[in-house]
């Protein structure tokens, strides 16, 4: 055998090791890990406020995850420092704010009188969150960012939050509607796995001009939000979370007279 060969299989290889060394000099971005953070923290509190029973702070939590989660993103792509570290963070973040969260704050609130049933509810809802999370993860970078396959879990999670809310709000206890948290809560899991696209609103370029009625439209929105915003944001996400299969029907339609065409 030849010497430089035995010598060179001799040493140990320090590339790995050195590539590590490299990794952890560089450390991590603040800003967009501090959002991250926010947002479990914002998770982690709306599940110690649910123990606790106080509903609506649980639930007010976790619309507060949502924005931050939304902005994390954003000023890391504003401020160029998108990190593999950052994905993986803010996909756990992900899971405690919007899957382990509005499960057990639903569960405290509503389901847990309905033995077996409603920790099933609760479960199927937080294994969908896991598995919509683990599925955005890996068809990230093929899909189309325009749609979203399934319902995003931040909308499930506030979906959830928002009937808490609005229960809590009108002074109505969680076993007086018991089953329509159930059902919705069951709704929003399975929502989560499904194939059906909702509208993801990445493709808005916020430089471009607007016609002037575009303004007028969103401070309309913005009013009608403010009269009373649990019952109209709990609106506004069931209308969300009823588009995707809204487009979905919509499409099966358009498909049917042609396929009948064929047929004659």
């Amino acid at each position: 055998m030849d010497e430089r060969a035995a010598d060179s299989s001799a040493e140990p290889d320090n590339t790995d090791e050195e590539h590590s060394a490299k990794l952890r000099r560089r450390g991590i971005y603040l800003l967009p890990n501090l959002f991250t953070t926010g947002a479990l923290f914002a998770g982690f509190y709306s599940i110690v406020q649910a123990m606790n029973g106080n509903f609506e702070l649980a639930a007010v939590a976790i619309f507060v995850a949502m924005i931050l989660d939304g902005l994390d993103g954003r000023v890391a792509r504003l401020t160029n420092t998108q990190s593999a570290f950052g994905a993986e963070y803010d996909s756990l973040s992900d899971m405690v704010s919007f899957g382990v969260a509005p499960a057990l704050v639903m569960y405290s609130f509503a389901l847990k009188g309905m033995g077996k049933l409603g920790w099933v509810a609760a479960f199927v809802y937080c294994a969908g969150a896991a598995l919509r999370l683990a599925r955005f993860n890996t068809l990230h970078g093929v899909q189309d960012k325009r749609w979203f396959q399934g319902l995003p879990s931040p909308a499930a999670a506030t979906l959830v939050a928002a009937l808490v809310w609005v229960m809590v709000d009108n002074h109505v206890t969680g076993q007086d509607i018991r089953w329509l948290a159930w059902a919705l809560t069951l709704f929003a899991g399975v929502s989560m796995v499904t194939n059906l696209r909702f509208y993801s609103g990445k493709d808005i370029n916020l430089k471009r001009s607007v016609p002037f009625m575009v303004i007028v439209l969103i401070a309309l929105s913005i009013s009608l939000v403010a009269i009373d915003p649990p019952i109209m944001l709990l609106l506004l996400l069931i209308a969300y979370g009823l588009s995707g299969y809204f487009l979905w029907a919509k499409r099966r339609l358009r498909r049917r007279p042609e396929f009948s065409s064929t047929q004659k």
